[in-house]
């Protein structure tokens, strides 16, 4: 039997999920059309979520406030295993030149929890703290592939959201994509995510399954030596990750 969830504290959740999620400020009839929320009882949340500065209004539209980032910096100062994923990322990209990620799997999604630009980047997206569905990225293949086929149908939505025509939006072709990473030992998705963007993910098995996983983003045109040289320098640089992490006594 699953834990009955209390109203109010899971619609406050959903209406901070949806502003997250949106690239601009909602008004309150968008609101309640994304969540289906009653008017009188979203209006009513909305003012104390604004008077308790989680959420900001101009204007007549919503968008999330300063407190929601306290929070979100707390969790990734709180987290024990960051600080080594991190001095990873930092001698993975000065190894192999190219922006890397270190990301944890939320349910269908991947969460980035610190990423290491590329030293000539010129134009710099925003990654820590952004979610992007797990089936897309190669970040999320390698952490699908950590579970069963049957775990991976439970787990992703029905209908899996296209993102360029490269996507995989098949659940067939997906678990076949996934056994193939089991074999390899590493996940490699090209131009699926971002037109021109290449990505290998390899899961820090520091738990089990694993949860996190590092990932490089490179030009899609790179040809295979190149990605092979990466590929194996993001192997050993992910297993000395999670032999440490191990050591460490971070579970």
């Amino acid at each position: 039997m699953e834990p009955q969830l209390v109203k109010s504290a899971e619609r406050t959740v959903r209406i901070l999920e949806a502003l997250a999620a949106s690239p601009e400020a909602l008004t309150l009839s968008q609101l309640q059309q994304r969540t289906g929320f009653p008017r009188s009882s979203l209006h009513a949340l909305m003012r104390t979520l604004v008077e308790l500065k989680w959420v900001e209004t101009d204007s007549g539209a919503f968008g999330i406030g300063p407190h929601a980032l306290l929070t979100g910096t707390a969790y990734l100062d709180k987290d024990p295993a960051l600080p080594f994923a991190q001095q990873a990322l930092e001698d993975l990209r000065d190894e192999i030149g190219h922006t890397v990620h270190f990301a944890r799997r939320d349910e269908a999604h991947v969460l980035y929890l610190a990423t290491r630009e590329s030293r000539d980047a010129h134009h710099v997206i925003p990654r820590v703290g952004r979610r992007l569905p797990a089936h897309v990225t190669a970040l999320g293949q390698a952490l699908l592939a950590q579970l069963t086929d049957d775990e991976v149908a439970a787990v992703l939505p029905r209908s899996l959201e296209a993102m360029t025509e490269h996507t995989i939006t098949d659940l067939v072709k997906l678990t076949e994509e996934l056994d193939q990473v089991r074999t390899r030992g590493w996940a490699h998705e090209r131009e699926q995510g971002t037109p021109g963007v290449a990505c290998v993910a390899v899961a820090v098995d520091y738990r089990i399954p694993a949860t996190d996983a590092i990932s490089c983003s490179m030009p899609a045109e790179l040809g295979p030596a190149h990605v092979e040289r990466i590929t194996q320098a993001m192997i050993t640089h992910t297993r000395r990750l999670a032999a440490t992490l191990r050591r460490e006594g971070i579970r």
